[in-house]
């Protein structure tokens, strides 16, 4: 067991960031190498992150105050926010806060970043989350049919549309979108935001246009990749030897093949992600969501460098959550590999 040091003690970030480290250590592999790589991305990140807010020339003293206060007001002001302490002295300050959920105050609203990422990190969840469920049942169906159909009218045809959708930023679906579904037919609003505790009804018109317009690309990649996917695993030998047995089409694809020839799609589906926080800052203005994108670009027209550092440092955060469900779900579908874990971990015990 390593000492905890006099600098781990007082530097409450360090000490957070040791503990997560040995509990990753701790895992079971290959879980715990992702845990380990994870937060090491997540401590790199959050150097990057803080780096940048530090490198910029905002001063919220100056910005603050504005034009008529003196160097004194601003010495003051930039003390209070504890800007005049060292670098690194600031860095493990805000990364050990940061971890007890506490991202700083804005410089012009003291309005605690993390109460403003409170209320728009759930707009951009719940869009995302709706987005990836359309992606894996359009995706999946998709590559399921044209896999079926191997060399068919049905293959040719879905990887033609998968061609031209992988092609199509989706700010263009979104604005085509607009045109058809809430200008022409009036069927769903063309913008806004209902809470989806406050009606889920509301929720589900105001968010099936946005969430569809992100989930298109996704949808694309994953029916590509099942579809190659499916089509060597359907000439596996254990598939002629399971219909010689009797067993019925739709068993053989469901029970054996489908979940042997899932990881590459689901790998897809976790590359996603980033994809869709991406897309998000375009796509939330399009349909005026207040989602976190529109927040740090609000953020950044005013220089509010705490609210900006706090939008990546979360940003991250999600995107790193949803690769460790990706590969806790690879692991799932791969027996083998449990298999020889397993046998890895008796050996070891001997």
């Amino acid at each position: 067991m390593s000492a905890v040091t006099t600098a781990d003690v007082a530097d409450p970030g360090a000490l957070r960031l040791r503990s997560l480290l040995g509990s990753a250590r701790r895992a079971p592999k290959p879980l715990g190498r992702g845990l380990v790589t994870t937060g090491s991305v997540f401590l790199l990140s959050s150097v990057l992150t803080f780096g940048l807010g530090a490198l910029s020339s905002a001063n919220p003293g100056a910005a603050v105050l504005g034009d008529t206060a003196t160097p004194a007001d601003i010495a003051r002001m930039n003390h209070q926010f504890g800007l005049d302490r060292p670098l690194p002295v600031q860095f493990f300050s805000w990364l050990g806060h940061a971890l007890q959920g506490d991202l700083g105050r804005s410089w012009f609203t003291t309005v605690p970043v993390s109460q403003s990422i409170g209320q728009a990190l759930p707009v951009d969840l719940s869009v995302a989350g709706l987005a990836l469920l359309m992606a894996v049942v359009i995706g999946g169906a998709g590559g399921i049919a044209a896999a079926l159909s191997n060399g068919g009218r049905v293959d040719r045809g879905i990887t033609a549309v998968c061609a031209v959708l992988g092609t199509l930023p989706a700010f263009v679906i979104a604005i085509g979108l607009i045109a058809v579904v809430s200008v022409q037919l009036g069927l769903l609003p063309s913008g806004g935001y209902v809470p989806f505790g406050q009606d889920p009804g509301q929720w589900l018109r105001f968010s099936l246009l946005p969430a569809f317009a992100l989930s298109l690309e996704a949808a694309a990649g994953i029916a590509r990749q099942l579809r190659t996917s499916l089509v060597g695993a359907l000439r596996e030998n254990y598939v002629t030897g399971a219909s010689m047995r009797g067993l019925s089409e739709r068993r053989v694809l469901f029970g054996h093949v489908l979940r042997n020839a899932a990881g590459p799609a689901l790998t897809v589906l976790g590359m996603s992600v980033p994809m869709l926080i991406g897309g998000a800052v375009v796509t939330e203005r399009i349909f005026n969501l207040p989602g976190i994108a529109q927040l740090s670009l609000q953020a950044a027209q005013e220089h509010d460098v705490p609210v900006i550092q706090g939008t990546l440092l979360v940003t991250v955060a999600v995107v790193l959550i949803a690769n460790l469900a990706v590969n806790a779900g690879l692991t799932a579908l791969n027996p083998a590999g449990r298999r020889r874990q397993a046998a890895e971990s008796g050996g070891k015990s001997l």
